[in-house]
Order: C-alpha cells, then sequence, then structure tokens
C-alpha cells in the first residue's frame, strides 16, 4: 500500500507547527515608539502576566513579557494604553539578536499581530 502526499496541514500523524500564543495581562510602563533608521515605526511595551493560583512558586507570581507592534490596527491604538491597563494580545514568540558588550546576546519577545484594550487602569 503506497501513501499519497499530503500537506502537513492534512496529515494527523504530522502537525504543523504553530507558533501562537494570546496573553492577557497588565501594561507595566508606557508604550514607547522607536522610529527605526528605514523609517518604519515599532510600539514597545512589558506586558505583566500573573501566573495561575497554585502554579506560582514563592516569589515567582508574574511573569514579564516585552512585546512589540509592528503594523495594524493594534500599532494605531498602543500609543493611547497607560501603566495598569488591563490587555489582550495575540501574536507569535520571536527571538531577537542585538549587539552586546562582550558579543551578541538575544531576548524572547511577543510580535503582536492583535490586541485590545479590557480595562482602563484605576485612576486615582
Amino acid at each position: 500500500m503506497t501513501r499519497t502526499a499530503t500537506t502537513r496541514e492534512q496529515d494527523p500523524v504530522e502537525p504543523g507547527h504553530v507558533n501562537a500564543v494570546r496573553l492577557v495581562g497588565r501594561i507595566s510602563g508606557d508604550p514607547e515608539e522607536t522610529t527605526l533608521p528605514s523609517g518604519d515605526t515599532v510600539w514597545n511595551f512589558r506586558l505583566v502576566v500573573e501566573r495561575p493560583p497554585g502554579r506560582a512558586r514563592p516569589g515567582q507570581v508574574v511573569d514579564t513579557l516585552d512585546c512589540a507592534v509592528w503594523a495594524g490596527r493594534t500599532k494605531r491604538s498602543v500609543g493611547s494604553w497607560a501603566p495598569g491597563d488591563v490587555v489582550e494580545v495575540e501574536g507569535a514568540v520571536r527571538r531577537r539578536f542585538y549587539a552586546a558588550t562582550g558579543g551578541k546576546a538575544s531576548r524572547h519577545e511577543i510580535e503582536v499581530s492583535r490586541g485590545r484594550l479590557i480595562r482602563r487602569a484605576a485612576s486615582g
């Protein structure tokens, strides 16, 4: 019996790779817009996400994730987000490389493709 060629999406034995995340958390500081030498702009912010109760080790109750927004509707609205705002973002995990003292370094960030404000920070 011969097997016909299929794509990874069609073959349940070999699923395709998926790089997709959905996070809900609070903005930790003012989002910053950076203009690159190419003239493109990118918005960067940090998102603080609480770990589920019972799953956090002592002293590790949140994760802080760097996020970057390159395009789309979210890019137009992220400038109005403020520290403490609760937002939902969707995107992909990316590894960024950069020059550092003593050589090269890398970090992971979330490349946000969609995002929305859920709740404004309490003013007071």
